[in-house]
C-alpha cells in the first residue's frame, strides 16, 4: 500500500505543480498592464495655438489627458512626455528598454533630421509606432522623408490627434499578441 501512495505522489506531484505554476503565470499576466510611453517631439507643446490647418486645435494638455483616459479604459499603464531638445528625447528612448512594453513616438521636425534618435529607436528592440498628426507625406520634400519609418514597428499619419488613439489601440494589440 506504501509503494502505491509513493508512486502516485511520485507521478501526480509534478503535475499538480505545473498546473498550481500556470495558474499563477495566468493571474500574474491578467494583472499585470501594459506599459507603453508615448514620446512627443519639438513645438507639440504648443497643439492649439499653431498652425491649426495642419495639427487642428486640440491643446497638448488636452491630448494628453484624452489619451490617459482612453488608456485607463482598455488597461494601458501611459506616460506621455514631450520635449523639445533632441537628446532628452535620445535618453528618454533609451530609458524606455528597462521600463515600458511599447512606444509610440511623434518625434515632429526630428522625425526628419534625427539620426540619434533613430539609432535610439534601432536599440528599443520592442513594438515602436511612428505617430504624425499631419500627412508628412502631401507636405512639403523636406517633410516627406523619415528617419525613423524603416526601424520602427508601424506608422501612423494624417488623422489628426485622432491617431493616437489609433496609435494607443495598435499597441495594445500588438502586446496582447506579443508582437
Amino acid at each position: 500500500l506504501i509503494k502505491v501512495i509513493l508512486s502516485c505522489i511520485l507521478i501526480y506531484l509534478p503535475f499538480s505543480l505545473i498546473f498550481i505554476l500556470f495558474i499563477f503565470f495566468i493571474i500574474y499576466k491578467g494583472l499585470m498592464k501594459n506599459n507603453i510611453i508615448v514620446i512627443n517631439g519639438p513645438n507639440l507643446n504648443l497643439l492649439g495655438e499653431r498652425e491649426q490647418s495642419q495639427y487642428g486645435s486640440i491643446k497638448y494638455e488636452d491630448l494628453k489627458n484624452r489619451c490617459t483616459e482612453y488608456s485607463k479604459k482598455i488597461g494601458i499603464n501611459l506616460h506621455f512626455m514631450q520635449s523639445n531638445i533632441e537628446g532628452e528625447i535620445v535618453t528618454e528612448i533609451q530609458e524606455a528598454r528597462n521600463k515600458y512594453d511599447g512606444l509610440i513616438i511623434n518625434a515632429a521636425g526630428f522625425t526628419h533630421t534625427s539620426v540619434s534618435i533613430r539609432d535610439a529607436l534601432t536599440i528599443y528592440k520592442k513594438p515602436t509606432i511612428e505617430l504624425h498628426i499631419s500627412n508628412i507625406h502631401s507636405r512639403e520634400e523636406f517633410r516627406q522623408k523619415s528617419m525613423i519609418s524603416d526601424v520602427v514597428t508601424g506608422i501612423i499619419c494624417g488623422l489628426g490627434a485622432n491617431g493616437y488613439i489609433l496609435a494607443i489601440n495598435a499597441m495594445h494589440e500588438l502586446l496582447k499578441n506579443g508582437n
